[in-house]
This record gives structure tokens, C-alpha cells and sequence, in this order.
């Protein structure tokens, strides 16, 4: 009997068969850049608990898209931060609201070189910070909160968003705006549907990011950070209503549901490297506790290792140009 050749996994780790066997690689063009608009701002602000991001001002957020589309990166998200706010959050339908008008300024100035994506969640426009309409008891109220994203679709699709991020977590969502939206001609518009939003800890320098209004948790409608099972029927429920593209957010701490739902779904899974991932690499690299160009180019390959066909990250750009180097 011939002798079993001696198994050797490192002889394809040596320098010449490392990017040959690589068998994820990163491009510019699975990147979506979130950014944040502030309403009536003349110069863009740090926003401190996430160094290197700022709230732009229209000016500055027309600079960075361009900058964004010769990047190469696939799109960018984009969320308003209105000086007013309401009950109801009617700076989110309304067509000079901030975020109306910062989606046809970057249509303008990128048309369709970039997917421009909108965020559809009422928690930046009301002045308790919840992501929908609350009832005379004080709690989110499912159907009516339906309603106003309906409106705020209309409103999205017709100032040139291409794809709406419907993030408010209310059961329906995808359905109900897919039927707004055809019956108002926006056919063509796609829909993200946050489809398995768990209640994180890691959503806080988000809440400074956007000034929000929140007083308690969002536990009443986003989900338990224990629930594997739950993640993946929402991701097949969003499916079912007809989402274009499925979401898990956050990133880091749910590869599981991350994998779960690519190994099934249909559609393209996206995942959010939201804003307490981002600021605690870079707060532990501030530190020299870690090599930060390493830890952010590992994190985003996990995420696409775990089944993500794109990222929403904040090193979107920073990670393109590295990209473009290598």
C-alpha cells in the first residue's frame, strides 16, 4: 500500500498562494457609505462619539458623494437630521424636509453612478424618537406608523431615491410601502427591508449622530439580541412581502442570523456595521491597542464571510482607497 501523503494545509498559506486561495476578497463596489445631513447646517460638525464622521451640511454632503462615486464604492444611505421635530414626524413627508431635499441634491450630483438609499424610519423626525407613531398609552402603534411610511416612500421615490431602507422594525412594512409604491407609479423603486433589527447596545453613538429624541428602549419592536430562530423568520417574512434586499443589522454580533438568512434567501443580505462597532475599533486603535487598518479590513471580511453580498459601513471610503492601492 502506498504510503498517505503527509497532509500540509501551510504549504497554500506561503506568501506566493495567500491572495491566489483567498477565498473572500473585498471590492469598493460592496460598500454602502452611510451619511448623516444636517438640516440648515453652512459647514459639516463632528460627531465626537464616532472620530472621522461628521453631520454635513448640503454643501459638504454633495462634495462627499462625488468623492463616493469616483471611490467606486456601490451607494450611499443617507439620513436627515431636521431641527424640528414632532409627534408625528412631518419633516419626514415633507418635500423641502431635510432628507427630501438632500436626496435630489445627490441625485444631482451622482445620478446613477451611485445607489442612492434612503433611510425610512420616523426616529430621526419625532420628538420622542421612536420609529413610528405612538398610541394614547404611550406604545408604537403598528398600523398607524404603516401608514406614514407609506407616505414617507411617496415622498423618498419621488425626490429620486432608488432604494428605500425601511429600518422601523413594525410588522408589514415591506408589504404595505410595496403596495404604496406601485399604486403611485414608484414601481421601479426598491425596497430594503431591515429585516432582522436587533435591540443592540451598539446603536449608541448612532443616537448622538442623529441628536436623537429617544427616552426608553425600542424593545417593543426590535428584536431580542438572544432570538437566532426569530432573526431568520423575519428575514422570510420580509422576503415574502416582496423586499428587494434583506437586512441583519447589527453586523458583528449577529453572523449567525448573518449566515441563516444567506444560506436561504433568494435576494440579495446585506448587513450594517453600525456605529458602536465602528467606534469601538477605532477608540481601542486611538489607544494603540490594536492595528487599526487590520481590524477594520478583518471585521468587514468577517461579515463577508458570513454571507453579506455588501456592507454599510463608515470606513466605506477609507476602505476603498486601500482597495484601490492594493
Amino acid at each position: 500500500m502506498p504510503e498517505v501523503p503527509h497532509v500540509r494545509p501551510r504549504r497554500l498559506r506561503q506568501p506566493a498562494f495567500r491572495r491566489l486561495n483567498a477565498e473572500i476578497r473585498l471590492h469598493p463596489a460592496e460598500l454602502v457609505l452611510p451619511l448623516f445631513v444636517q438640516e440648515d447646517a453652512e459647514s459639516p460638525t463632528p460627531i465626537i462619539s464616532m472620530p472621522g464622521v461628521m453631520r454635513h451640511s448640503l454643501d459638504s454632503l454633495k462634495e462627499t458623494v462625488q468623492v463616493a462615486a469616483a471611490a467606486g464604492i456601490g451607494g450611499v444611505m443617507l439620513f436627515g437630521v431636521p431641527t424640528a421635530k414632532d409627534a408625528v414626524g412631518s419633516g419626514a413627508t415633507d418635500p423641502d424636509g431635510i432628507l427630501n431635499v438632500a436626496i435630489r441634491a445627490v441625485v444631482g450630483e451622482v445620478g446613477d453612478a451611485l445607489a442612492v438609499q434612503t433611510d425610512l424610519c420616523l426616529d430621526e423626525f419625532t420628538d420622542h424618537g421612536h420609529c413610528g407613531v405612538l398610541d394614547d398609552r404611550g406604545r408604537v402603534d403598528n398600523d398607524t406608523t404603516l401608514a406614514r411610511y407609506c407616505e414617507m416612500a411617496i415622498a423618498q421615490a419621488a425626490s429620486g431615491s432608488h432604494l428605500l431602507g425601511l429600518s422601523g422594525m413594525m410588522d408589514g412594512q415591506v408589504a404595505a410601502v410595496r403596495a404604496a409604491l406601485d399604486a403611485d407609479g414608484f414601481a421601479d423603486t426598491a425596497l430594503l427591508g431591515y429585516a432582522a433589527k436587533y435591540a443592540s447596545a451598539f446603536y449608541g453613538p448612532f443616537r448622538e449622530a442623529v441628536d436623537s429624541s429617544l427616552t426608553g428602549d425600542r424593545r417593543s419592536y426590535q428584536l431580542e439580541v438572544g432570538n437566532r430562530r426569530e432573526g431568520l423568520r423575519e428575514v422570510l417574512l420580509d422576503i415574502a412581502e416582496g423586499a428587494d434586499i434583506v437586512m441583519v443589522k447589527p453586523a458583528m454580533g449577529f453572523l449567525d442570523v448573518l449566515a441563516d438568512a444567506a444560506a436561504v434567501s433568494d435576494v440579495p443580505v446585506w448587513a450594517y456595521q453600525v456605529s458602536g462597532e465602528y467606534s469601538m475599533i477605532e477608540a481601542a486603535a486611538a489607544n494603540g491597542w490594536i492595528d487599526r487598518r487590520r481590524a477594520i479590513e478583518e471585521s468587514v471580511v468577517s461579515i463577508r464571510r458570513a454571507g453579506a453580498d455588501a456592507v454599510l459601513s463608515y470606513w466605506a471610503l477609507e476602505l476603498a482607497s486601500w482597495l484601490q492601492e492594493n
